[in-house]
């Protein structure tokens, strides 16, 4: 089930520990137009959205229920590695289609021995990814899209944690 609007800004309202009356206080406007939003009844006016966001501490997409290619999880919400997977898509110019979905321990433990990154379709796509780097920002809390690259021949990549 989809959240409405007014179901997400009550979320995000309540995350923030601000009453109505606090936002519209901010917002200059009356408690019941935030209680509308609330209700679905009526939206904000797109002109106090941005502003709105910064009160609530989430981005525009957030509080429009966009969610973000790339995220950050704070430590206490993060999943243990053996439970992510690390996704590699290989779109190339040719029309030929490659998925690799591995499990995110054994990919780092490719990665941490230094071995050569293997040729898609023989072309080294994936050469000049860092891939070090890319483990030291999943274990800073970063998931989701990593990489994504469309190379000077048309060969496009993404690689994403999940």
């Amino acid at each position: 089930m989809n959240e409405t609007f007014g179901q997400r800004f009550q979320r995000l309202r309540k995350n923030a520990s601000l009453t109505q009356e606090e936002v519209a206080t901010k917002l200059n406007i009356t408690a019941q137009a935030v209680s509308k939003w609330e209700n679905d009844a009526s939206a904000p006016d797109i002109s106090v959205l941005s502003e709105l966001s910064d009160i609530l501490g989430v981005t525009l997409n957030e509080l429009l229920g966009k969610t973000a290619e790339t995220s950050y999880v704070p430590e206490y919400r993060r999943k243990d590695i053996n439970n992510m997977f690390f996704r590699i898509k290989v779109l190339s110019k040719d029309g030929d289609k490659v998925k690799v979905n591995i499990p995110l321990a054994l990919a780092k433990a490719f990665v941490d021995s230094d071995a050569a990154m293997p040729q898609i379709q023989g072309k080294d796509v994936l050469s000049n990814v860092d891939f070090k780097q890319i483990f030291a920002l999943i274990e800073q809390g970063v998931i989701g899209k990593m990489v994504e690259v469309e190379s000077g021949d048309g060969d496009f990549v993404e690689i994403w944690v999940e």
